[in-house]
């Protein structure tokens, strides 16, 4: 917990001084290290990529999961313009990233009925999901 407190305090000033957490002068990345968490990332295929009102849906219904009292950092996002790099996959139409203290407040957000609503009545929208979750090495 005093690690979060510490990144959260950092994480703050950063947004404070910078006005962009990412690139804040105030803490490095040396100096912001996440410890003890899990990261929940979770890309998604549209069946219709180009459907803006099925991305619009997704997006809202994303959001509307972060009420998931578990989730104590989230990020939303669409690809980045950084086609020139090869290594980058830009093919998904939705990023969904969410942090949890640990194991157990993943565990809770997977059987909670925010996330078992969201799945049912969305999962028409995409035809591929992939997720990737991390842990501290």
């Amino acid at each position: 917990m005093k690690n979060r407190r510490s990144f959260l305090k950092k994480v703050a000033a950063g947004t404070f001084a910078a006005g962009f957490f990412p690139f804040s002068k105030q803490a490095s990345a040396g100096e912001v290290k996440l410890t003890g968490a899990l990261i929940h990332h979770v890309f998604f295929w549209l069946k219709e990529p180009a459907n803006q009102s099925h991305k619009k849906k997704l997006i809202d219904a994303l959001n509307d999961l972060l009420k998931v009292e578990t989730i104590k950092m989230s990020h939303i996002g669409i690809p980045a313009g950084t086609e020139s790099r090869d290594v980058v996959d830009h093919s998904y139409s939705v990023s969904y990233m969410v942090m949890f203290d640990n194991q157990a407040g993943q565990d809770k957000y997977q059987v909670h009925p925010l996330h078992l609503k969201f799945v049912e009545e969305n999962s028409y929208l995409w035809k591929k999901v992939v997720v990737y979750d991390s842990i501290d090495q």
